[in-house]
């Protein structure tokens, strides 16, 4: 099994997009997570490190610059999405990625403040 670290460059990242209110509280995680061809495009005019800061585990011992190097993605490459902290959360949680599972619990914890003024 892979394992995971935290990803400070996203955690980061995505607390700024939350403070700025750059989210979405109601979707369907299945539905709105980004696909390969949509992670694709977006990298064909962004960096690798704009996309890297969408997820917020980093797989260890996977080079830089490939999409094995980044897990858990958390928005639509646009805004963060509850349900995608909660399935950052879930999937963190499920198989034992503590770090990962701690950084998106307090993400979603500050969103759902953010969100509730």
């Amino acid at each position: 099994m892979a394992e995971y670290e935290a990803n400070p460059a996203a955690v980061a990242y995505i607390r700024r997009l939350i403070d700025a209110r750059q989210y979405v509280l109601d979707s369907d995680w299945g539905a709105a997570q980004p696909k390969a061809e949509e992670q694709n495009a977006y990298l064909e005019r962004h960096s690798w490190q704009e996309y890297a800061r969408w997820h917020l585990g980093l797989t260890v011992g996977a080079k830089d610059e490939t999409k094995a190097r980044y897990a858990f993605v958390c928005g639509d490459l646009r805004r963060v999405h509850r349900s995608g902290l909660i399935a950052c959360v879930y999937r963190a949680s499920e198989w034992r990625h503590k770090a990962v599972e701690l950084a998106a619990h307090d993400l979603l914890q500050q969103l759902d403040e953010v969100s509730a003024r």
